[in-house]
């Protein structure tokens, strides 16, 4: 391919991506329709490659006009923090950070106090991966990892920030059942994908013959049933204080108490933007388990 691709043919694959129409990508870029129009057509013939499909929706864009408009995204990232650098001087913080962490640890324990903590680093991009296991951040395609693990693995270094122990949880109104008869309620536990959960192995050996009513791929599909009302389940307890109506019926389950950890490679630590975003992430995350997991 001969044809050197420059910024400006960028902007305009990302603004139609973006708009999906010619008047919303001249509105963008703020030019007139027809130069959209032959901008792109010129485009796709230098390139020798269709980047959009026109049909009745708008433009649809190609595998190859979703590559460039990413491309597009990254540099217009990269604009921003040199802008911000600018105005705030050398020690901005800047870069995209990738994070892993399981659905329960981020609505839990994250999101609560995550939109205060960016604001301190607007020339940080964060992107956020929800995932079960160590796969993502061994593999490189996450930076730091946020876990619950009494024995993490070794190539990784990190925080140990706090301890979750679990309870059986379900609405007041499970409560006298529980107490009388716990196998006859409705069970809501992990399915196969989480078959080594610690709340999966206490539920069989604490009842070998009991069948869950329903199962869900991820703990924080569980807690969603269990505050539904839908029934009852071993949940870890810094979850419970975010599911309203939701109470722990039982004392701490024996063999369930597990580390929480942030984690990253050696490596990464080098990355100035990885460093600060995993310090104030593990202050951050030691604060909030400490007020969830005593509540």
């Amino acid at each position: 391919m001969q044809y050197q691709i420059s910024h400006a043919d960028l902007k305009l694959v990302l603004a139609l991506v973006r708009g999906r129409t010619l008047a919303r990508a001249a509105e963008q870029l703020q030019v007139d329709v027809s130069t959209v129009f032959r901008a792109i057509r010129k485009l796709e013939a230098s390139l020798q490659l269709a980047l959009f499909d026109k049909n009745r929706r708008g433009y649809t864009p190609t595998q190859s006009a979703k590559a460039l408009a990413e491309q597009a995204e990254r540099a217009e990232q990269a604009l921003e923090a040199a802008r911000i650098a600018l105005i705030q001087g050398e020690n901005v913080i800047s870069g995209t950070v990738r994070l892993t962490c399981t659905d329960a640890v981020l609505r839990s324990l994250l999101l609560p106090g995550l939109a205060e903590l960016m604001s301190r680093y607007p020339a940080v991009a964060l992107e956020v991966a929800t995932s079960n296991t160590f796969a993502s951040l061994s593999r490189r395609d996450a930076d730091i990892a946020i876990r619950l693990s009494n024995s993490p693995p070794e190539h990784l270094v990190g925080r140990r920030l706090g301890r979750s122990a679990y309870f059986v949880c379900g609405q007041e109104r499970y409560r006298p059942g529980y107490a009388q008869a716990p196998t006859e309620l409705p069970w809501i536990a992990p399915d196969d994908s989480l078959a080594d959960h610690v709340s999966v192995t206490w539920l069989r050996q604490a009842y070998p013959s009991l069948t869950p009513r329903y199962r869900c791929s991820s703990m924080s599909a569980v807690g969603g049933l269990v505050g539904a009302g839908l029934g009852v389940a071993a949940l870890p307890d810094f979850m419970i204080s975010s599911l309203e109506g939701v109470e722990r019926l039982s004392a701490a389950l024996d063999g369930c108490e597990t580390d929480i950890w942030l984690l990253t490679r050696p490596d990464n630590l080098s990355l100035r933007s990885v460093q600060i975003l995993f310090e104030q992430l593990a202050d951050l995350l030691r604060a909030r388990i400490a007020t969830a997991c005593q509540a």
